[in-house]
Order: structure tokens, then C-alpha cells, then sequence
């Protein structure tokens, strides 16, 4: 019996953290405080969710062997290869040799030294030479492929090299957005600028609703099945969401917000990527990867300007300094690392390592960046030391730790004008401190399960909440009392009356 994965969830007691591959609606990770649990919650989730969904493709299976009679697949038998063997380092990230093996075209197409396949001629084809050891031997670093599977490649070649991948249409597209059966994990929130606006995180979508709740305005269908990170340019023209598909691809997609068409979409890395932020000017985005690393890109081309391997753990949120020159990176490996922009040069890891690190944003009014991670414990960081480091591992930097969160942090944003701070946690409570004092202000209650996306309107006078439940939620501020509450998803009218009781 095939499942979808939803339908298989269907038979717990709760709904589950991810959405069916094509017809069911899911969220993803990120936006206003992207948090590694609910990256972590929906990466694992996704790639059961794979393994439930009999028709998706495979992606690092142990290819099987060829038949004595009957043609060498690519799709089945020579992919695997490349994916599990060759792709870490022939990819448009990382091209060694300016070879990348992602595509038929560009494995076709070749390198800086020509191409390494001749259809129909293994002899006559460079492929064989690295393979063997003839050349450099390859894969680089890691184990030589086996006799049987080098035959394979000998046994394509000779065949003509042919790209047997089956076309199949993909059922979502502009025209055919997803169709909710649940609401989706809602962990992406972002207002824009003009505060007329709240994009929202879907499965493989962006759904722009009215600000005050009253309406939906769009919906951005796009590749990558969890938006992980939503977040405006400074001048509000471009809406930047990143996310991916859990071990098969990572996604930068750019939208004009006056038309809200596609300017652009850039795949990148072999995972999720997560914690996007636009430079002060507008001209860069930067965002952590899985990979442990984190990236700058321009906008909109996307073209990779930086690349920083200086942490050790997946990267889950990123902040630029006010300056434009410095960018700060939050890791799993309890790091928040200051760099220079331009070149990746590393200065200093601003904070003392204390606990694996969920969140990062920034003051939008100062140099100072709260983080929040596993210990519960939201810190106040200065971005620059202004005093000598010691050897006896003083926080230098550290300006405030608020009161410790219930649960580990899933979410953190500041007000727009900088003197509150939002929590969010596994709890259901988000909790409001001032920024000066550490003061607590007020408690948002109500959430059903862990909160993963916050975001101030611009005006400072509401706050918008999502999480597991699937349902946004705008709170009046400084009173914290609740003002609206609904699913940001078109539900199918089987379930949308169940829905409505909820509230």
C-alpha cells in the first residue's frame, strides 16, 4: 500500500512535521529566527517521507549491476554512482576542475580540460583515465570505485552514453499550487517593509497574505519543497526565501515584490540552507548551509561570492553588521563568528561556547546580535571586542542573558525599533523582554506546540507568530493580548470546517 506522508501520519495522534511529497501541504524551517530543531524536526521527517513516497527518485542508492544482456541505465545505475561518489566535489558550488557531475548536460559538457566522455569510445575518453588511475585517480581522497563499477561506466560509454532519465511532469506549478489537506508547519514569517504584506512559508510556496490578516494575496510556487527563510530587501523591492529539499538540493529564490513574479533561482549544496539576511546595502545575501559552511551570494543573479568553512556544524542563522563590511554566522557548534564580507577573512568568535546555537538576528538599530540555542538562554552580544581577550575565557562581549526559556530556542526576533526582544521555544509561550533592562514585558499564549517563526509588523504595534500548529497569530503589543488568529493555507472543504472549530 503506498502512503503519502501525510496519510501515514494520519494514523498518530498528532499531525506530523512534514508534507506529503505533491498533493499535501507542509512547512518549512526558518524565517524571523530560523532554529536548527525545527530544521533538524523537518530534514529527518522528509527523508522518511521519501522513503514512504514509492515514485521519488532515488538519490545515493548502491546502484544495481548491469544485466549480461540489456543497456547500462543512467538514471539507474549511473547517477547513484555520481551522486554518492562524485558529486561532494564536481558541484556549481564547488566545480573541481570546473567539472559538474549534478546534471547530464554538464557531465556531457566537461571541464577545464575538455570533455571526459566520447559517446560510443571508452578508450578514447579522459572519464575512464581518473577512474582507473591512469590520471589522477578520482574520486579524489576517498576509496577507488570498484572493477565492477568502473566496468559500468566503460559499458555506458560504449553503449553511447545515453541519458535514459524519465520525464515526468511535476504536478505543482503556478498554474496548480499545492492542495492542503492539513495546515502546514509554519516556521518562515516575514513582513515587508511598507507593512502592507506578511509572506508565509508553505510546502514549495511563499502565500502572501494582507497584514491584517484579511486576505491572501498570492501564492509564489517554486522548487524547493520547505521554505526554511523568508526575509524583505532593505528597500522592499525583492523577497528572498531559501530552504531545499533535505539531502537532494538547497535553493535561493528571489521574487519582485511589485509583480510577484520569479526574478530568479539559484540551487545550491546538496541540503537545506537556512538563515538568510540581506547586506545593509541590499546587493548580497547570505545564508548557512548544512555543509557547515556559509555563503554569500549577489542579487539577484545569485552568483557565489563567498564561501567561509570555518565552523564545524551545520550553520543555521547569518547577520550582517551595520557597516556592510562584517558578517556574523551562528552554528550548531555553539560558535557565533564575526568574518569580513569581502574576502571570508575570520576575526573572532564573539561569544564564549556555552550551548549549540538555534537563532541569530540582529538590532536593526545597533551592532548587537541576540542568539538563542539548546541551554535556553537568550544572550545580548556586542558584534565587536572592545576589550583584550584573556586566557581566562571571560564573555567579553556579552552586554545581557535574559531569564532562561522553558525549552530550548526555536525563534528570536527585535522589535523595528530595538528595544524588544521576541522568544520563542519548544514551549508553546512566546515571551517579550526589553532590551535595555532584560526586563520581562509580556507572554503570548495560546500556541499548540513549538513556536518557530516570529516577526514584528513595521510599526512595532503587532507581532506575528507561527509554529506546529499551522496557524498565524497576531498579538497587540505592548499588551500581548491576541487579535487575530487563522491557517494561512486554502484548506479543502472536507477539513476546512473541522478547522474553523478550532478557534
Amino acid at each position: 500500500m503506498r502512503y503519502t506522508a501525510n496519510e501515514f501520519a494520519a494514523e498518530k495522534a498528532s499531525p506530523p512535521p512534514w508534507p506529503s511529497p505533491q498533493e499535501q501541504g507542509a512547512g518549512g524551517v526558518g524565517g524571523g529566527g530560523l532554529c536548527a530543531f525545527a530544521a533538524e524536526v523537518l530534514t529527518a521527517a522528509w527523508i522518511f517521507a521519501l522513503i514512504l513516497w514509492a515514485g521519488t527518485p532515488a538519490t545515493a542508492d548502491t546502484p544495481k549491476a548491469a544485466p549480461a544482456s540489456g543497456l547500462v541505465s543512467y538514471h539507474k545505475q549511473i547517477w547513484p554512482l555520481l551522486q554518492a561518489k562524485c558529486q561532494a566535489c564536481h558541484q556549481p558550488a564547488s566545480p573541481g576542475g570546473k567539472l559538474v557531475l549534478t546534471t547530464y548536460a554538464d557531465f556531457f559538457k566537461g571541464g577545464e580540460h575538455g570533455a571526459v566522455i566520447v559517446a560510443g569510445k571508452p578508450e578514447a575518453s579522459p572519464l575512464l583515465e581518473y577512474l582507473t588511475g591512469k590520471r589522477t585517480l578520482m574520486p579524489k581522497g576517498g576509496p577507488p570505485l570498484a572493477d565492477t563499477e568502473v566496468a559500468l561506466f566503460a559499458r555506458w560509454i560504449k553503449e553511447g552514453a545515453k541519458d535514459d532519465t524519465p520525464v515526468v511532469k511535476d504536478p505543482i506549478d503556478a498554474e496548480h499550487p499545492p492542495i492542503y489537506t492539513t495546515p502546514p508547519v509554519l516556521t518562515a514569517l516575514a513582513f515587508s517593509p511598507d507593512g502592507k504584506t506578511l509572506a508565509v512559508s508553505g510546502y514549495r510556496e511563499i502565500l502572501l497574505h494582507r497584514a491584517d490578516g484579511s486576505g491572501l494575496i498570492a501564492r509564489l510556487v517554486g522548487q524547493a519543497q520547505n521554505i526554511l527563510s523568508l526575509v524583505y530587501s532593505p528597500d522592499g523591492k525583492l523577497l528572498a526565501a531559501v530552504g531545499g529539499a533535505p539531502a537532494r538540493f538547497g535553493e535561493v529564490q528571489f521574487w519582485d515584490t511589485a509583480t510577484n513574479k520569479p526574478v530568479n533561482a539559484v540551487q545550491t549544496t546538496y541540503d537545506t540552507i537556512f538563515g538568510a539576511s540581506f547586506s545593509p546595502d541590499g546587493k548580497e545575501l547570505a545564508f548557512g548551509c548544512a555543509d557547515n559552511s556559509v555563503r554569500i551570494v549577489s542579487v539577484p543573479d545569485g552568483k557565489q561570492l563567498l564561501k567561509f568553512d570555518n565552523h564545524s556544524d551545520w550553520v543555521f542563522a547569518t547577520a550582517f553588521a551595520m557597516d556592510n563590511k562584517h558578517l556574523l554566522s551562528a552554528s550548531r557548534d555553539q560558535a557565533i563568528k564575526l568574518i569580513q564580507a569581502d574576502d571570508g577573512s575570520f576575526i573572532d568568535d564573539i561569544n564564549t561556547h556555552t550551548s549549540a546555537l538555534r537563532c541569530l538576528v540582529r538590532n536593526p538599530k545597533a551592532d548587537q546580535v541576540i542568539c538563542g540555542g539548546e541551554d535556553g538562554i537568550p544572550r545580548l552580544y556586542k558584534i565587536f571586542r572592545t576589550e583584550r581577550r584573556t586566557m581566562n575565557q571571560e564573555d567579553h562581549n556579552l552586554i545581557r542573558a535574559f531569564e532562561r526559556q522553558p525549552a530550548p530556542i526555536t525563534a528570536l526576533a527585535f522589535s523595528p525599533d530595538g528595544t524588544l526582544i521576541a522568544v520563542g521555544s519548544e514551549g508553546d509561550v512566546v515571551n517579550l523582554y526589553n532590551v535595555e533592562d532584560g526586563r520581562s514585558v509580556a507572554s503570548l499564549r495560546g500556541h499548540k506546540g513549538v513556536i518557530y517563526a516570529l516577526a514584528f509588523s513595521p510599526d512595532g504595534k503587532q507581532i506575528a507568530t507561527g509554529g506546529f500548529d499551522g496557524t498565524v497569530r497576531f498579538y497587540n503589543l505592548p499588551a500581548g493580548t491576541l487579535a487575530k488568529a487563522f491557517v494561512p493555507v486554502p484548506l479543502n472543504k472536507a477539513t476546512a470546517s473541522r478547522q474553523a472549530r478550532r478557534f
